[in-house]
């Protein structure tokens, strides 16, 4: 990853960089990494992420099904 400081504004370069890592997921796999976390409760932590996707996705099918 790269971020190019332009005309010495150090502050705007450091803003950019945040908003990679945090669209690439950086900082949610810090959180997740920096305790142990056993293969169960991965799972079931990735289950109900799931769930909320699907659901989330029905919504929103049912709205612009409903919107027609």
């Amino acid at each position: 990853m790269q971020i190019i400081v332009r005309d010495n504004n150090v502050d705007q370069a450091l803003r950019a960089l945040k908003k990679k890592l945090q669209r690439e997921g950086v900082y949610r796999e810090m959180k997740l990494r920096r305790h142990y976390e056993k293969p169960s409760e991965k799972r079931a932590r990735e289950k109900a992420a799931a769930v909320r996707r699907a659901r989330k996705m029905d919504r929103k099918r049912a709205e612009r099904d409903g919107a027609k």
